[in-house]
Formats: C-alpha cells, structure tokens, sequence
C-alpha cells in the first residue's frame, strides 16, 4: 500500500475514534441489582421549554382547559373526557367517543411524564405538547372544532379572559398560540406518582418482595423488556412493530417510510396497573395477555423491530414478571412536586471531527461543532434501522431507510444551530454548531 494511502487510513480511523468517544457502555447483567438500579432513578426537576416556560398561572389556566368541554364543537368532550386522572389520564375504554359517537381510531393513551417525550402519539406526529393540542380540537370524530373558534370562545369569557391576561403578559388574550401553551404547561406537571418500584430503587429494599425483584431481574434480562422500556420513565420513546395483528401503518405512515410500517410508540409502564386495555389499539385486555402475546402472538413480517424478543416463560417466571410489573402502580396516586427545570440537559462534550456514529440508539458524540460548508458523514454502527433528519428553516433531509452500515452526509451550508434526530428512535438526538 502506498505511504499516502496508509496515511489517510490511518487518518480516518483516528477520526473515527475521535468521534465515537467512549465505547457506549452494555447493560449490566441481570444478577447486577445495583448497576441495573442507577438506570431507573427519577429524575429531581422537570424540563420546561424556554418558549414556553413554566409559570403557576399556566398551569392553572391549562388545567381548567383540560377539563372545559366548550372547547370542543358541541360543548360535551373535554381533554379529560378520554385522559381520566383516575386512570393516569388515559381512557380504560380501548377507543374513545368524541362528539360524533364514533370510536376514534387509537387508544387514547396515558399522559403521564410527558414533559421528556420528544414525539406525541402513537405514531409521533407531533413533535411537541403544544403541536400536539390542535390535533384532538379539529380532529372531526373527536373534538371537532376549530382552534381559532375556541380562542374566540375564550377571549369572549370575562373569567377566561382575566385568566389569559395574568398567564400571558405578552399576549395577553386567548390565541391558537396561547391556549395551546397553557395546556402544554399544565400538561408537563403531569408526573408519575412515586411507586414502590422507585423506592426500592432509591434504596428502601424493603420497598419490593423477593418475587418482584427476580420479576424485576427478568424484565432487565431473559425477558428483554427493557430493550424498550428503558429509563426511569420505562420507555424509550421510539417506534417498534412487535407485531400486533393489525393493518395500521403507524410510524410508518406518519414519516411515509415502509420500514416503519406497524411500529408504535414505546408505551411507558409507569401507572401501567391504571393504564388499560394496553397497546395502539386497545386490544390487549390486561397484561397477562400482553406477556401472552410476546410470547405466542407475534405475527412475523419484515418490519419487526430488532429489539423485540423471543421469550418462553415459565409459570414462575410469568408469575415473578407479573409480580413487579404491579409494583410499578403506585399505592398512593398523588404525584410528586413540580421542580421546573428550564435548561436543557448537557449533551456533553463538543468534538470537531465530521465523523459520527449511531450505536445502541444514541449518536456517538452527540454534540459537535462545524465549519460552514463542512459536510457530516453519520454511519449507522448499530443493528437497527435509523432515519436520520432535520428539520429546520435553514435544512431539510430526510434520509429515509439507513440500514445497518449505511452512511448518510449532510452538507451545513448555513450558520446555526441545528437538531439531528432518528425518525424511528427520537431519543438519539444530534446537536450541530455550525460556525460563520
């Protein structure tokens, strides 16, 4: 080989190195009770976004929208006519009725902890609270009433008016910027009350009996639950098909990409005693027969997410499985406190290299900074599907399908701030300074 070639290999994998970091760390084994710990702790405070931060008057004001059914067409359905607080703000029917009577196409999911979801619905459509408002309002089976005629509604309503003005000083009056934000806000206070799975964690380990933990053992190991339901918040936020038998396109639809035909949003188990009948469609009565089903009723086809598993259980096993997914409902319904946390979480440190790499659902690094004009090369190292995106004034790409070895390039051509994300998995997030 010449010297220059072995030079320029040499280079590149260097850079290589440069830009992956530190190897992501594996999970800990199973038997490792206090490694597996530190990945479910809750956390202190919870993010607000600096566009609309949070404020009591807010969350006041978003909490009687919540419950006000003037805002849809015929003055019936409320928000909280399919998020009932007694089931962790989800409906116990498997679809709900709005005001034409007809069952709606999805299960109305729970709304708890929602302030650190990046992606809204079952098939993430939305890509914030506020975005996520106007679609139930204006949906015709559900609300079905324009989000303009609401804020007029409103701003006619001496109460609702006052209410407006001490919420928003800068815009003092009912909009379809407003009335979204203050259901946002209210909606972002919505927290998991502490369970006894949260205690244990925290360090009671009386909190949880021996059938829960080996239950808890299992779901962190041979059953594989939390290749998704990961975190403290017991969800990954991504899109999976773990093959439930329906025609609805899901993710797939909603990013117009096959590969993500059948996959649905991670559903969070926190409250998940509260939160039935289970999955997109409602179909799963109760979580005996959701374990049923990952372990007889997977209907195989090619968009099946890699991180499904194959499980056979035995009737202890099934029976210690069960055990700690109850330990997940809280005794005590009522919620912890709201600490705002405006800043954003660290996304750690800033590399130079052009060169980034997609592994175990995450960006390796996950923050960097560019030239102008500079081309990012972003290799998919992992056993997933990903699709890389932006969306932003300044750049749009969609990379579609990036199989497993593919490599996608962006062009930066502009100074700014950019966001990378995984259309499948929007918890892998990119943060892009491109310089002057």
């Amino acid at each position: 080989m010449p010297a220059a070639s072995r030079i320029k290999g040499a280079v590149a994998a260097l850079l290589t190195l440069l830009a992956l970091g530190p190897a992501a760390a594996e999970a800990p084994a199973p038997d490792d009770v206090a490694a597996l710990k530190a990945r479910f702790a809750r956390p202190a405070t919870v993010p607000f976004p600096a566009d609309d931060p949070y404020s009591a008057e807010k969350v006041a004001l978003g909490r009687q929208l919540f419950d006000d059914p003037s805002l849809s067409r015929d003055g019936r359905v409320a928000c909280a006519s399919c998020h009932d607080a007694a089931h962790a703000f989800s409906d116990p029917r498997p679809r709900s009725l709005g005001v034409t009577g007809r069952p709606t196409a999805r299960h109305a999911p729970p709304l708890l902890d929602l302030a650190w979801a990046r992606t809204l619905f079952w098939d993430g459509r939305a890509p914030s609270l506020e975005t996520q408002v106007r679609f139930p309002v204006e949906h015709p089976d559900e609300m079905g009433e324009r989000l303009g005629s609401v804020a007029g509604r409103l701003a006619a309503d001496p109460g609702y008016a006052a209410a407006f003005a001490a919420a928003f000083p800068d815009e003092p009056h009912p909009s379809e910027r407003t009335v979204p934000e203050a259901l946002a806000t209210f909606e972002r206070t919505l927290l998991s009350p502490v369970s006894r799975f949260d205690r244990w964690v925290a360090g009671d380990g009386s909190a949880l009996s021996e059938p829960e933990v080996r239950g808890f053992r299992l779901f962190a190991g041979k059953a594989g639950c939390a290749n998704c339901h990961e975190g403290w918040r017991l969800t990954d936020d991504a899109y999976h098909d773990i093959g439930l038998p329906d025609g609805d396109r899901g993710r797939g639809m909603a990013l117009g990409l096959p590969a993500a035909d059948h996959a649905f949003r991670t559903a969070s188990l926190r409250e998940v005693g509260r939160t039935g009948p289970y999955m997109h469609d409602g179909s799963l009565p109760d979580l005996a027969a959701v374990l049923d089903h990952y372990e007889h009723g997977i209907v195989l086809r090619p968009t099946l997410s890699p991180d499904l598993p194959r499980i056979s259980l035995t009737p202890g096993e099934h029976a210690d499985l069960l055990a700690f997914l109850g330990a997940l409902t809280a005794d005590d319904p009522s919620p912890p406190p709201v600490v705002p946390a405006t800043a954003d979480e660290p996304l750690g440190p800033v590399a130079t290299a052009p060169l980034v790499m997609q592994r175990n659902k995450r960006f390796a690094p996950d923050s960097l900074r560019l030239p102008k004009g500079a081309t990012l090369q972003i290799t998919n190292d992992d056993t997933r599907t990903h699709n890389v995106r932006v969306h932003d004034p300044a750049l749009e790409v969609d990379s579609g399908a990036q199989e497993p070895g593919q490599t996608v390039a962006i062009t930066f051509r502009d100074p700014g701030t950019f966001w990378v994300v995984c259309g499948i998995h929007p918890a892998m997030r990119l943060k892009v300074e491109v310089d002057p």
